[in-house]
C-alpha cells in the first residue's frame, strides 16, 4: 500500500497507544504494539461489551486492512461513523454536563471490570443519536490496586471547571474552553468563581483546593506528590468514592435557559400562524426535492425548522448563536429522544476555528463540510445589517458550505428589519430582493423561490453552480 493512500488525522497523535487514519474516505484506528496490552484488556475484561450494551461507546470492528504503520501496529479497528463531530465550546451547558456525567459513569462502570480511563478529555466524547458517546477506545488501561487516577485533573479542567463557571457566573465563560484547548486552568477558574462557591465542600475541594495544589506544586497532581513522597495508595473504594462525589456535584449544578432574545424568539416574531405554516410547507416541498443525507440549519434558534429535516430522519445540525436557544433545543432532544438533531452554539460571524497544533488538531466549520443542504431562515438581515457583512461575502461563505441551500430573505420593510435599522443609519443600499438575487446568482442557480404568504419574505432554494 502506498502511503499517500493513507491519510493520518491531525487531531490523532497524542497517544502512542494508537491513531485515527482514513482510507479511500473510510475512518480507522490503529492500535498499536504500545496499546495492545491495554486494548487486549478493555476487549477481555467485558467492558467493551457492557459499554456497548449501553451505549456508551463507539462500537468497531477489527479488520485485516488497511494498515498505516505495519511496523507498529497490533490491529486495525473500523468504529462506526460519527455523523457530526462537535467540539465542548460549540456544546449548550446541558451538553456539556451530560458528557461529563457520562464520562463519570464509564470509569465507574471500568473499575468493576478491572479497567480504567487513563485520561477524561472532553474532545473524547461526541453526541450519537442524541447522546453523548465515547469515541476513544483506546482511554483505558488495567487497573491496579491502589493507583490515583491520571485522568483525574484533566475531568476538573475539561468540565468540572467551565460547569461551574457556566453555572455560578456566566454562561458565556463556557466558551473559554475554546481558548484554553487543554481544558480551563483551575487558578483561573478558582479567581472567577463568586466567593459563595467557597462554602460548597465539593467545589471547595474539586476546584479551589485542587487549584492551590496545583500553584504549590507547579505540575500535575501525581506528579507533585511522587516527587515529594507524598504518595499513598488509594483504594479502589476510595477512588469510587471520589468519581462518585464527582458525579453528583457536576450533577447538582444547573442552569436555567430564559430571559434572552433568542430564547423567546418564536413567541416574539412577527409571523402570523398562517405565514409560519406556510413557511413549513414550502420548506418541506424543498427538502422533497433535494433529499438530503444532512442538513445544516445555521440561526436555527430552538430548532423549530430544524426538526423538518430531522424528522425525516435526516441527520441535522441545529447551530444558534444564544446558548439559552440551544439548551432548549437540547433539552427538548433529551425529553423527545431525538436521534437525528444535533444542537450546537455557534456564532456565525465569528465561527469555530481551525485550531490545535499546527492549526490542525480541531476542524474549522468548514471543514467539516461541505453539507448537502444549508437552511438559512430569518438570518440574512442579521447577517448584512447588525454585523455589516455584505451580499456578496454571504452568497461565498455559503458556496463553501453546501450544495443545496434553503434561505429566507427578508426585506427592509419587515417589521425585523425595521427594528434592526431604528438604531443605526441606512447604509445598506444593496440589500433588496434584486440586490440578494444577483449576488447569490454568482454561485448558486435558483431552482425555485416562494413567497410566504402573510409576510414580506422570500424563500428560495438555491443549488451550487457545477464548478
Amino acid at each position: 500500500m502506498q502511503l499517500d493512500e493513507i491519510a493520518r488525522l491531525g487531531s490523532s497523535f497524542r497517544d502512542p497507544a494508537g491513531f485515527m487514519f482514513t482510507h479511500e474516505g473510510t475512518l480507522y484506528r490503529q492500535v498499536n504494539r504500545f496499546g495492545s496490552r491495554s486494548y487486549d484488556g478493555l476487549m477481555e475484561s467485558g467492558l467493551y461489551a457492557k459499554l456497548c450494551q449501553k451505549g456508551w461507546i463507539v462500537a468497531h470492528e477489527e479488520v485485516d486492512a488497511p494498515v498505516a504503520e505495519r511496523e507498529q501496529a497490533h490491529k486495525i479497528i473500523k468504529p462506526e461513523p460519527v455523523p457530526f463531530i462537535s467540539f465542548p465550546y460549540e456544546w449548550s451547558f446541558g451538553q456539556l454536563k451530560a458528557a461529563a456525567i457520562r464520562t463519570l459513569d464509564i470509569q465507574l462502570a471500568a473499575l468493576k471490570h478491572d479497567m480504567i480511563l487513563k485520561d477524561a478529555s472532553a474532545y473524547n466524547i461526541q453526541f450519537c443519536q442524541g447522546r453523548p458517546v465515547l469515541i476513544d477506545t483506546l482511554s483505558f488501561d488495567p487497573y491496579t490496586e491502589g493507583q490515583t487516577w491520571d485522568g483525574y485533573k484533566q475531568l476538573c479542567q475539561h468540565f468540572l471547571a467551565p460547569l461551574c463557571l457556566m453555572a455560578r457566573r456566566d454562561i458565556r465563560l463556557g466558551q473559554l474552553a475554546r481558548v484554553h484547548i487543554d481544558g480551563v486552568p483551575l487558578d483561573l477558574a478558582s479567581k472567577l468563581m463568586p466567593r459563595s462557591s467557597w462554602l460548597r465542600p465539593g467545589i471547595l475541594m474539586h476546584l479551589h483546593l485542587h487549584a492551590r495544589a496545583q500553584a504549590a506544586y507547579g505540575e500535575s497532581d501525581t506528579a507533585s506528590a511522587r516527587k515529594t513522597g507524598k504518595t499513598r495508595p488509594l483504594s479502589r473504594n476510595g477512588l469510587v468514592g471520589i468519581v462518585s462525589g464527582l458525579r453528583s456535584l457536576i450533577d447538582g449544578l444547573d442552569w436555567k435557559p430564559a430571559g434572552t432574545e433568542w430564547a423567546d424568539y418564536y413567541q416574539a416574531t412577527n409571523y402570523s400562524d398562517d405565514a409560519f405554516t406556510a413557511k413549513s410547507r414550502h420548506i418541506n416541498a424543498f427538502l422533497d426535492q433535494i433529499e438530503p443525507r444532512q442538513v445544516w440549519d445555521l440561526g436555527a434558534n430552538t430548532g423549530h425548522f430544524s426538526r423538518l429535516a430531522s424528522d425525516r430522519e435526516i441527520d441535522t445540525v441545529a447551530f444558534d448563536i444564544d446558548p439559552a436557544a440551544v439548551e432548549i433545543n437540547f433539552r427538548h432532544v433529551q425529553k423527545k429522544k431525538e436521534p437525528h438533531l444535533l444542537p450546537l452554539v455557534l456564532d456565525l460571524t465569528n465561527p469555530s476555528p481551525a485550531m490545535g497544533w499546527a492549526g490542525q488538531e480541531r476542524e474549522s466549520l468548514l471543514e467539516r463540510g461541505p453539507v448537502d443542504c444549508v437552511m438559512a431562515l430569518a438570518l440574512i438581515h442579521h447577517l448584512a445589517i447588525s454585523n455589516n457583512v455584505s451580499l456578496d461575502r454571504t452568497a461565498e461563505f455559503f458556496a463553501r458550505a453546501c450544495r443545496h441551500l434553503i434561505i429566507e430573505f427578508v426585506p427592509k420593510s419587515d417589521s425585523q428589519v425595521e427594528r434592526l435599522l431604528s438604531s443605526r443609519k441606512d447604509i445598506f443600499h444593496h440589500y433588496h430582493e434584486d440586490g440578494f438575487e444577483k449576488a447569490f446568482l454568482k454561485w448558486f442557480d435558483i431552482r425555485e423561490r416562494k413567497r410566504v404568504e402573510g409576510s414580506s419574505r422570500t424563500l428560495y432554494w438555491l443549488s451550487l453552480k457545477p464548478s
